[in-house]
């Protein structure tokens, strides 16, 4: 096969080309070079880029290719195929440029910054000194007092936007507060100190000025100034006010700032606009209430009464929409606990507070029940609204509190401590039925539910400390007892909620989160015995102080009583340690709860019962007699005590019952033994050993197999 044309080399072609761009590379290898140490200073360059061989350099398009450091240039295949390399140390040279800048130096920022502000400053005061003087020497008229001020606000304004181009963001906010200041100023001075300037006039620039801040911070994304524009917006009112009653025009403007606030907020996340933009509204509604509403001292329900009352809920229905899911986009952050917590607990109180007090001084108030009954249903509604589960929360809470506040309004007494006791059972019962993923519902149900019952305990804890002397003259059967049992059944309703979950849980062992609740429940029951059993115990105080009769010995109401609060304490040992039984390691406080109950229980109803041995012997010469007999029933008592723990093989029991057989012979050997005659002697030393006698005859024939090295469940009980 014949070859083709003979191809001329390539140096052949453009020798001069080649050695050309040898040399441009070599030149640019030098200033990378001189650059590097310009820029690094007396510092070592960074690996990779002082005496390290440059990149490759890029292919050409038709194919050919330069090796550093030569003359040769490939082409062909071989070329077509050269990859570029990046260049060496690229990341780290940028690193150390970074980190070579230089800072500022304190020379430096004095004299750009600080001086420049001490300077404006300066300005300003010269400026006003200025004017100050040309007032006093009459040179400047009042309406060009007014004219200058509205100038040099207006120059501050202008002036500041040169700062905020030149990246001097704070001066230049801080330039524009006082140029708003000063137009503020300047408009109050023409309305209300010279009267250049009628009200709709002055109004209308301030809303200007209010408005203009307000675009400026929306264009700007400046949080700063659209707080500027708030409280501008928020004095408006101060500054024109005549003292006369305009309730329509106040409000609605206030209405028109709070709206304008949470318009911006659709847009920008600016929350913390709404604490001002609250508490100013609320400033006005109370300032308002406190000078005009009803100044003529009318109690009825009137036109004024009407448009208040819509006012405090329009004002209430713009900050409840921020933290609904309507109006707050997806996208913005809740605010942490602004939006779902501060704002609708501060909305509930405003708006109820405001009402009520309208319902109040119209005449109303047998309506105020059902005021709040509405706006608990109002908060229900809203609470399907929320955007975040917090806030949902927030206006679940919101709502029982007003149904517990209606409470109070329409009842009284025990009718009062029943509807509490009844809505802490319902609460604590709705807290459970919350699905897990909604744990504020729940937490914040759970937080009420307690309420309800401390309001409810209180109340029968009132109840019966303050009516002893009407409680002595009722029969046992009375209001009080019945809010009492009303506790325990509510409290045991509760208990049993508790214990349902904590052992048919979804995880085998159930809810652990429950068992506390479960313990207070039962703690809680064992309180209302004891306050049961404490009317027997100064009953006879009790009667000295209200100069109430003394009661039949055992045949009387406190005696009853004291016999149903033993009831529930023996009722809450027997529940504590069937618990216990369950699982052992698990439900070990409730060990602890029955041991304390039944050691009360004992101790009570030892006390319980030697008050009415008492009133057996009331002579004056029976004292010896009261103590025999009583002596007789706590030899009794332990006996009986004794064989229970026989019977029930409780070592706990027997301890007990032992401690008392020695407290009674203390008692017959110090005290008895002194004042009794001979034939009381014989009985109860009689009595006595044989008390003795049958407890260690028992112990001797070992029915327990104390002796023997095995142990019963009875025994570590």
């Amino acid at each position: 096969m014949e070859d083709g044309p003979a191809v001329p080399p390539l140096e052949s072609q453009d020798s001069g080309a080649v050695e050309r761009l040898a040399a441009r590379v070599a030149q640019l290898e030098l200033e990378v070079a001189a650059l590097s140490r310009t820029a690094y200073g007396s510092h070592p360059a960074p690996a990779g880029v002082a005496g390290a061989p440059p990149p490759p350099l890029p292919r050409f398009a038709s194919g050919l290719s330069i090796q550093p450091g030569s003359s040769a240039v490939q082409s062909g295949p071989a070329a077509s195929q050269t990859q570029v390399a990046p260049p060496v140390g690229t990341s780290t040279v940028a690193a150390e440029l970074q980190a070579a800048t230089p800072q500022k130096s304190l020379e430096d920022r004095l004299g750009s910054q600080l001086f420049n502000f001490i300077g404006i400053v300066a300005l300003i005061f010269g400026a006003a000194w200025a004017l100050k003087l040309a007032i006093e020497e009459g040179w400047i008229g009042i309406a060009g007092r007014v004219i200058v001020g509205l100038a040099a606000g207006a120059g501050l304004v202008l002036w500041s936007e040169i700062f905020r181009r030149r990246n001097l963001a704070a001066f230049s906010y801080t330039l524009k507060a006082v140029g708003t200041g000063v137009l503020y100023l300047s408009l109050w001075a023409g309305f209300q100190l010279y009267h250049l300037l009628p009200a709709p006039a002055a109004l209308a620039a301030m809303i200007l000025v209010t408005a203009w801040n307000a675009f400026m911070a929306f264009t700007q994304d400046a949080e700063l100034l659209a707080a500027y524009a708030l409280v501008g917006g928020l004095l408006t009112p101060v500054l024109l006010s005549t003292g006369g009653d305009h309730e329509t025009f106040l409000f609605t403007y206030i209405a028109a700032i709070v709206a304008g606030v949470i318009v911006l907020l659709r847009a920008k996340p600016w929350p913390r606009l709404l604490p001002p933009a609250f508490l100013g509204m609320a400033g006005y509604f109370i300032g308002y209430y406190t000078r005009f509403f009803h100044a003529a001292r009318v109690t009825v329900w009137d036109a004024q009464s009407t448009e208040t009352a819509l006012f405090a809920i329009l004002f209430a229905g713009l900050f409840a929409l921020v933290s609904t899911r309507l109006w707050s986009p997806p996208e913005q952050t809740d605010g942490g606990i602004l939006l779902p917590v501060l704002i609708p607990l501060a909305n509930a109180t405003f708006l109820s507070l405001a009402l009520y007090s309208v319902f109040e001084d119209s005449g109303l108030h047998d309506s105020l029940a059902f005021l709040m009954v509405a706006l608990a249903a109002v908060f229900l509604g809203l609470m399907r609204l929320q955007k975040t589960s917090l806030a949902a929360a927030m206006h679940l809470a919101a709502a029982v509190v007003f149904l517990t506040v209606a409470i109070p309004l329409k009842a009284s007494g025990q009718t009062l401590t029943t509807a509490w006791l009844v809505e802490g059972l319902i609460l604590f019962w709705a807290s459970t039925r919350f699905e897990a993923e909604q744990k504020a519902p729940s937490r914040a149900l759970a937080l009420l539910s307690a309420a309800g019952y401390a309001l409810g305990l209180a109340s029968v804890l009132f109840h019966w400390t303050w009516s002893y002397g009407a409680l002595d003259r009722q029969p046992f059967l009375n209001a009080n007892l019945g809010s009492a049992l009303v506790a325990v059944a509510t409290l045991a309703g509760a208990a049993w909620i508790c214990y349902s979950n904590s052992t048919a849980g979804a995880e085998p062992a159930g809810k652990t989160e429950d068992l506390p609740v479960l313990l207070a429940a039962l703690a809680a029951i064992a309180g209302v015995g004891i306050l049961l059993i404490l009317r027997e115990l100064t009953s006879d105080a009790q009667s000295i102080r209200f100069s109430v009769a003394a009661p039949t010995a055992f045949f009387n109401a406190g005696f009853a009583t004291s016999l149903v609060g033993l009831c529930l304490l023996a009722a809450v040992s027997w529940t504590g340690s069937k618990i216990f039984a369950l699982e052992r390691s698990r439900y070990e406080p409730f060990r602890l709860l029955a041991a304390v109950s039944l050691v009360l229980f004992n101790l009570l109803a030892i006390l319980c019962v030697e008050g009415e041995i008492g009133r057996l012997f009331t002579a004056a010469d029976a004292a010896l007699e009261r103590s025999l007999a009583i002596s007789a029933f706590l030899m009794l008592y332990a006996a009986v005590l004794l064989a229970a723990g026989f019977w029930r093989r409780n070592a706990f029991v027997r301890w007990q019952a032992l401690l008392l057989i020695l407290f009674t012979i203390a008692k017959v050997f110090l005290y008895d033994i002194s004042g009794l005659s001979a034939g009381y002697r014989v009985v109860s030393f009689l009595a006595l050993g044989a008390l003795l006698l049958t407890v260690s005859f028992a112990y001797q024939k070992d029915w327990l197999g104390l002796k023997t090295p095995r142990s019963t469940p009875g025994d570590s009980a």
